[in-house]
């Protein structure tokens, strides 16, 4: 082991609570895509604006911006000092840990170990645990939110941070807040134990606005989980409230527009999405959303004459679809899969197939995202080649893919259901059609239906004697 001052340096600084120490690193989040984000809170005056900046210092860093990263830290530190003079000590933990980091990876190590020491001082009355740091709500309320801003992967993570924040301090709007939007979130992906109760975020929301009526924020989420819930005439209200209460804050107006876009009101929707791009012109949601209002209106023209009103309309609108969702994944290739999934569908639908497929090409490629964002992927490219490309043999491959990664989403269910109804159909052509038999096998197997899967394993090999993979399986379940 080398005990270099660096190295000695290295080991305290492990130690932090701080961006630098947190899981989400530059190889798992969409670092242009987020620091444009960063920057429109900052720009836009959100609440938090010193967590902003914080989160951007890292981000610089990350980037070898070691410079900026300062400056951005000096920022967060002033706004801390302005807005928070009471509780300014508990609150810098992480822009002091984030100070040391900056400066080491700058090779100044005086100034990061003067940085340690300031932490030093102020986490010893907080807390009997590490030196450097103490886990008070403040410091798992910011990981909450820097974790909830970085990608998907992580909002499980970042929900039990609200929680640990809440059990010392259960009043905090702030750390309500980020729990209610964190379970929001993941009660919205398929297969995740939220998804099984819509209604769990509804309750942080409704609390959130009991201790703060004014949250235009939390009025127009609240809104969208009882419009989920078929409680329209309470979540229509509260999107009012919240447009009267603030009509310029992008937050609002871009949630605001998804439930008047999930309501039938395309026309509103598009109104506000415009408002909100003129405010935010990077942001991906806000350009997503507009892709999606404008394939609502899409209507299916018969006609293939370009002097037809109506094949001219449509035309238009398969343009503005296209540019939007290609906009909205424009910084973000990892995580913005399904703007990437509706662009490659609206190619479909002008019969620009080769654009579609470089997009499922470029997306079946991709490691270490969320399993029901891979099982999407699969399904979607997996009709594409059934249908467009009637490569029945692709087709399979791909739904198998999206069957064999152990997540119940809905996206599985639905790779599933593919693959059951080409085997029936094959089968009723063919009763020996051996590939048929073995894909009825392994979805025997699957289910935990061991003889089902033997008898068809040995359907299959009556067909296709010499197929290892058949006489591996079924060897495996003679075990």
């Amino acid at each position: 082991m080398s005990n270099t001052p660096g190295d000695l340096l290295k080991e305290k600084l492990d130690q932090l609570q701080c961006h630098f120490t947190w899981r989400p690193q530059k190889e798992t989040i969409d670092l242009e895509d987020l620091m444009y984000r960063l920057q429109d809170s900052i720009d836009m005056n959100m609440k938090y604006k010193d967590q902003s900046y914080n989160q951007l210092a890292f981000l610089n860093c990350l980037q070898g911006n070691c410079g900026e990263a300062i400056q951005n830290l000096k920022e967060a530190e002033k706004i801390l000092r302005e807005n928070h003079k009471d509780e300014f000590e508990r609150r810098s933990i992480i822009i002091y840990g984030n100070f040391a980091w900056v400066h080491y990876h700058m090779g100044q190590l005086t100034e990061a170990q003067s940085y340690l020491d300031k932490l030093e001082m102020i986490c010893k009355p907080l807390s009997d645990g590490p030196r450097y740091t103490a886990m008070i709500p403040e410091v798992y309320g910011e990981k909450g939110w820097s974790l909830l801003s970085s990608a998907a992967e992580y909002y499980e993570e970042a929900k039990e941070c609200f929680a640990k924040a809440l059990e010392q301090d259960p009043d905090n709007t702030e750390w309500i807040m980020g729990y209610a939007t964190a379970l929001s979130r993941l009660e919205s992906l398929s297969g995740t134990p939220e998804s099984r109760d819509q209604s769990q975020s509804v309750t942080y929301f409704r609390r959130v606005l009991e201790l703060d009526p004014d949250d235009a924020v939390a009025m127009v989420l609240l809104a969208l989980k009882l419009q989920r819930l078929r409680q329209n005439e309470e979540a229509n209200e509260f999107v009012e409230q919240a447009l009267q209460k603030t009509s310029d804050l992008p937050y609002v107006l871009r949630y605001a527009a998804k439930y008047y876009r999930q309501k039938g009101s395309v026309g509103k929707a598009i109104e506000l999405l415009e408002k909100a791009l003129e405010l935010t012109p990077h942001s991906c949601f806000v350009h997503h959303q507009l892709g999606l209002c404008y394939r609502s209106k899409l209507k299916y023209s018969r006609s293939r004459s370009p002097r037809n009103p109506e094949f001219q309309q449509k035309a238009e609108l398969i343009s503005l679809c296209k540019y939007h969702f290609e906009k909205s994944f424009e910084h973000r290739q990892r995580s913005a899969i399904k703007p990437q999934l509706d662009f490659a569908h609206i190619c479909i639908t002008s019969g620009e197939y080769p654009i579609a497929e470089s997009v499922y090409r470029r997306l079946v490629e991709l490691v270490d995202i969320r399993p029901e964002n891979m099982q999407s992927i699969y399904l979607e490219a997996g009709l594409f080649e059934l249908h467009q490309k009637k490569s029945e043999t692709n087709a399979v491959r791909l739904f198998l893919k999206g069957v064999k990664i152990e997540y119940n989403s809905r996206e599985r269910k639905e790779c599933r259901m593919n693959l059951e109804e080409w085997a029936d159909r094959k089968l009723r052509v063919n009763a020996h059609d051996s590939k048929a038999l073995g894909i009825k096998a392994f979805l025997y197997q699957l289910d935990g239906n061991q003889s089902r899967a033997a008898e068809y394993f040995e359907k299959a090999l009556e067909s296709d004697s010499g197929n290892e993979e058949f006489v591996n399986a079924l060897s495996q379940l003679h075990i």
